[in-house]
């Protein structure tokens, strides 16, 4: 019977996600070929040498001038994307599963294990029958449409063509099979983000039903009103610059910057981890018994793969292999590495002695700072970003934990929740030209924009990106932790969690003897 109804309701949930916005194949947007769909807020670009923008008054064209052709997608963008999109797999299994798997007890290993690893998988599915649609199509400022379900349109076995998503400069594109793996890969470490907040003690199937519930009510409208726009090609003046604002996400419309995440996935996942700690409760003897990691051999192995992987994660979301990525890599090494030292040295100074757990915890602390700013800030603005998030995050899991009072059993709030909306702020500061960083890019001119950068209306643009997505994530979380502790019930009973998840839930142990 728990059979049935756990696939009653991860049917529903899939049903309830193709009625999103109730548009259909025949209302779908028109696209060019050139610039179907692109993500991240855009960064300072270097302009491609025949880019410029459009004369007052061009001379009228021959009447038989032929059409321009199609950019072609070059292989060594490419190359450097579907490398990047393997670098976020590496850092969500194995990376994230081994740094979460190694935090719990012995008995829960393979459960966290199985968690991360299954939620990876089903979001991948889910992506690619409906999630890239909602979020990479043209619909509403809260929805994309559902002109790419399925992954339709894509491949044209008429014109035996494909199509391409734009990046960040015009007259540049990468093929859209490979835009959308790399941002069905975000979307699946996203999700898998959030099991650390409640680890040990939920239900196997109520994980699941979740993450359906959640991935598409609100990581899908989180990624449409932050990332999506139309691409910079059809924008030639100042007039189609404001009508192609209006048809990206609404978030995008402010001005927010989000270079790869702060926002949708860090402070997104960081918000239901700790809605979902707070509803499911504490672990049985939270507070009483030892809950100490049982291998940090094992979170230190998962924690450098996140380091490694997140080069793929930060410089990946540049979509080409230029300057901008070789700028989101060297912020995301030096904020990284600064984040471990002041970490591991303010724990030092603060409980006597360093610690590996520490080290490790603030690596992953720099790595979510400095995501939201990794393409738009200078190497020292990388460099603060990075110490600033080691001391506020060591902050954040242990005297913030202790005034919320939740059992936010592996820190997922503690870190990413305030490491992202500590990035998230911070990029509007450092992003200013005056401290080193890159500025707004003018599509309309094809160059860094000549109007002054003002920090406190960025910070103000920014605060509102973070407030929106703490909003929608809560209430989104609220509702389908609910109905999911309604239908199946979100925790196992107290003997099965005492025996351990991987017995009582998986039947099998991760260690023997």
């Amino acid at each position: 019977m728990r059979k049935n109804i756990t696939k009653l309701l991860a049917g529903i949930a899939c049903l309830c996600a193709f009625g999103v916005a109730t548009p259909s194949f025949a209302d779908a947007p028109a696209k060019t070929e050139a610039a179907t769909t692109t993500a991240v807020a855009a960064p300072a670009v270097t302009p491609v040498p025949d880019a410029a923008p459009a004369a007052a008054a061009p001379a009228p064209a021959p009447a038989a001038a032929a059409p321009a052709a199609a950019p072609v997608a070059n292989k060594g963008d490419t190359s450097f994307m579907m490398i990047s999109t393997l670098l976020v797999i590496l850092m969500t299994i194995p990376g994230l599963a081994l740094f979460y798997g190694g935090l719990v007890r012995s008995k829960n290993m393979l459960s966290v294990l199985m968690q991360v690893f299954m939620v990876f998988a089903l979001v991948i599915v889910l992506w690619c029958i409906y999630g890239y649609s909602i979020a990479f199509t043209e619909k509403t400022a809260f929805f994309g449409g559902f002109d790419r379900l399925f992954l339709n349109g894509i491949w044209d076995p008429a014109k035996g063509t494909f199509a391409a998503a734009a990046t960040f400069s015009k007259g540049v594109v990468i093929p859209e099979f490979v835009f959308v793996a790399f941002q069905g890969t975000f979307a699946a470490i996203t999700c898998a983000l959030i099991v650390g907040a409640f680890a040990e003690r939920a239900k196997f199937a109520a994980v699941l039903a979740f993450v359906v519930l959640w991935f598409t009510f609100a990581y899908l409208p989180a990624a449409h009103m932050v990332w999506f726009w139309t691409g910079p090609d059809l924008i030639t003046n100042a007039a189609t610059s404001a009508s192609e604002a209006l048809k990206a996400g609404w978030i995008w419309q402010k001005g927010a910057l989000d270079f790869a995440g702060g926002t949708v996935v860090h402070i997104n996942a960081a918000v239901a981890g700790l809605v979902g700690a707070i509803m499911i409760g504490k672990r049985v003897g939270y507070g009483r018994e030892s809950m100490a990691p049982h291998s940090l051999t094992m979170t230190m192995i998962g924690a450098s793969l996140l380091w490694v992987g997140w080069f793929g994660f930060n410089a990946g979301s540049s979509l080409e292999a230029g300057d901008v990525a070789a700028l989101a890599f060297v912020n995301t090494l030096l904020a990284t590495a600064a984040a471990t030292l002041s970490w591991v040295f303010g724990e030092w100074i603060s409980k006597g002695k360093p610690s590996m757990l520490g080290g490790a915890s603030g690596a992953v602390a720099g790595l979510v700072a400095i995501t939201p700013a990794a393409g738009f800030v200078g190497p020292m603005g990388g460099l603060v970003i990075g110490l600033l998030a080691g001391i506020v995050c060591l902050w954040g899991v242990n005297g913030l934990k202790r005034l919320i009072g939740a059992d936010d059993s592996l820190d997922v709030f503690g870190v990413h929740g305030v490491g992202g909306i500590l990035g998230a702020l911070l990029t509007g500061v450092f992003a200013a030209p005056q401290l080193g960083g890159q500025g707004i890019f003018d599509y309309v001119t094809n160059k860094m924009s000549a109007d002054p950068y003002s920090i406190g209306h960025q910070v103000w643009v920014q605060a509102q990106a973070v407030g929106t997505t703490i909003l929608w994530s809560a209430v989104v979380s609220v509702v389908a932790y609910k109905l999911v502790d309604i239908v199946i019930g979100l925790r196992v009973p107290e003997e099965e969690e005492r025996e351990g998840l991987d017995i009582t839930s998986h039947g099998e142990q991760a260690y023997h003897g």
